[in-house]
């Protein structure tokens, strides 16, 4: 898959799964493996039609795919466009990563130049408050 496909299928993943309702049913699938539209409205707050909607959603995002058995449709989860987004966000948590820790550095090292600066100035300050030479 070239980045622009991944860049693509993760806005459409990220897109679908921005609904709650989507995630829930997502969810649900998950847990049985497979199930159809009555099965998984029995289960939430929404209407049977508001599920068919939202599986089409997550049909079109790849997240979700049906077979026909007898007169039901039964739905499953697809976890290749997820393997793909959780990808994509382990790449960016990992840059977020590496920034903040260069930040830390950066925090670290002036701390510590302060701290020398300041040890720094103490001493001299220490030493023009001694006893002058009497020689």
């Amino acid at each position: 898959m070239t980045a622009e496909a991944d860049r693509d299928t993760v806005a459409e993943v990220l897109t679908a799964l921005a609904d709650p309702t989507r995630r829930r049913i997502l969810d649900a699938l998950a847990a049985h493996g497979e199930a159809t539209a009555t099965v998984l409205a029995g289960e939430l707050p929404v209407s049977r039609q508001a599920i068919v909607k939202h599986l089409a959603v997550l049909d079109r995002a790849g997240l979700v795919a049906a077979h026909r058995a007898g007169r039901e449709a039964r739905y499953a989860v697809r976890p290749a466009r997820l393997s793909v987004t959780a990808r994509w966000m382990d790449r960016v948590a990992a840059d977020w990563d590496s920034r903040l820790s260069a930040i830390k550095r950066l925090a670290e090292d002036a701390t510590d130049a302060g701290a020398a600066s300041d040890a720094a100035s103490h001493t001299e300050a220490a030493s023009d408050t001694e006893a002058p030479d009497r020689s």
